[in-house]
């Protein structure tokens, strides 16, 4: 059996922290490679205009739904708003290091409006989806200590803020699916959003990789030999895509829910550490 919703005692808080004002970070922030570096930066170059999409497709039917799950689609829309403030901030300290981004940010705009083309459901199902994405590579950053060992202690801390705040709201878009689609078959319910995270799949690495090569020739390094080596970064070491493997091929079984994998206290131990009411706006 498989809960039907977030735990009961669940409690999404937005944080509105701030991180890196009026710092910089060299080039290749991370370790000192232009590689990784790269990767990070064409996900933090889409989460502005991605985390946008994913608000307003919950948000569209936000009065229909019962409480709490209304209450836990404000606290959602609330948290991904700071997201979206923080790593804006981020990307500009990204374009300060020597990276043309400008066109980058366009792009990532441009698939954001052609998905709200998209019927509403269908939207909601994307992110559903890519919300498990972002849940998975949360888990990962935050339970394996090497992938942001790289960074400069800001950036690690805004990465992990992040991260946090993207296990506590794992389930809301998930839970909006399940309440929209509760007149389905559970085979229909099933297929629609196993279909539409196939899709969300192939266009989120389709997306990601225009973007690496768009960062990666302003390094002069777009190679086979840099593929290479970031099939290596992803794949072995540290390895997020290895990590996040199983956890993706779960969404695709009958019956998947978030939080049928409750990471809590991952989360609540690396909130702790980061002491992050030091760091809040007045």
């Amino acid at each position: 059996m498989t809960a039907p919703t977030a735990p009961a005692d669940l409690h999404i808080t937005p944080r509105n922290v701030a991180f890196g004002r009026g710092q910089s970070h060299p080039r290749w922030w991370m370790s000192g490679d232009p590689v990784a570096t790269a990767f990070y930066n064409s996900l933090s170059l889409s989460f502005p205009a991605g985390e946008g999409y994913f608000v307003q497709s919950v948000r569209h039917y936000l009065n229909e739904l019962p409480e709490p799950l209304r209450s836990q689609v404000a606290d959602f829309a609330q948290q991904e708003a700071y997201h979206s403030r923080e790593h804006i901030a981020f990307n500009r300290q990204v374009h300060d290091a020597g990276y043309e981004t400008k066109e980058i940010e366009a792009l990532n705009r441009e698939d954001a409006r052609r998905s709200r083309d998209l019927e509403p459901e269908v939207n909601l199902a994307a992110t559903a989806a890519l919300e498990h994405f972002t849940a998975m590579f949360a888990h990962a950053l935050l339970a394996d200590e090497r992938h942001l060992a790289g960074a400069p202690a800001e950036v690690r801390r805004l990465w992990q803020w992040h991260a946090v705040e993207e296990i506590e709201h794992k389930g809301v878009a998930f839970d909006t699916f399940l309440y929209v689609t509760r007149d389905l078959s559970p085979f229909k319910r099933w297929f629609f959003r196993v279909m539409v995270m196939w899709q969300a799949t192939n266009d989120f690495w389709k997306e990601r990789t225009r973007d690496l090569h768009l960062l990666l020739q302003q390094d002069n390094i777009d190679t086979p030999k840099t593929w290479r080596k970031l099939a290596l970064f992803l794949f072995l070491k540290p390895g997020m895509l290895r990590q996040v493997f199983l956890p993706y091929l779960a969404y695709y079984l009958p019956g998947f829910h978030p939080w049928v994998h409750d990471d809590r206290k991952l989360a609540n131990k690396v909130e702790r550490s980061l002491k992050l009411d030091e760091a809040a706006l007045a």
